[in-house]
């Protein structure tokens, strides 16, 4: 059964990344890179809004490992983006 603390979690995740995939259109700048690094940003912010000021409970735990898993993603983006932009010469 889940607490209202986590569906208040899931539901605050949920309402940043439909406001993600909506701006995002209406920007006309809808990508997959973009929506996962602003989910990733939703992700970070949402946990540290619903974080419980005294007992961690055990699924939030987890997110340790989902958020890891967001970054590591992140820098794969991060180090992709960057070898596209740098000249031939330099990258070996």
């Amino acid at each position: 059964m889940a607490t209202p603390r986590r569906m208040r979690f899931v539901r605050g995740q949920l309402a940043w990344m439909v406001a993600t995939v909506l701006l995002l259109s209406v920007f006309g700048s809808l990508s997959a890179e973009l929506f996962f690094t602003c989910s990733l940003i939703g992700l970070l912010v949402v946990t540290e809004l619903t974080a419980p000021g005294n007992a961690t409970p055990t699924w939030r735990s987890r997110l340790r490992w989902l958020t890891a898993l967001g970054l590591v993603g992140f820098a794969s983006l991060v180090a992709r983006r960057l070898l596209a932009v740098l000249p031939p010469e330099v990258v070996p």
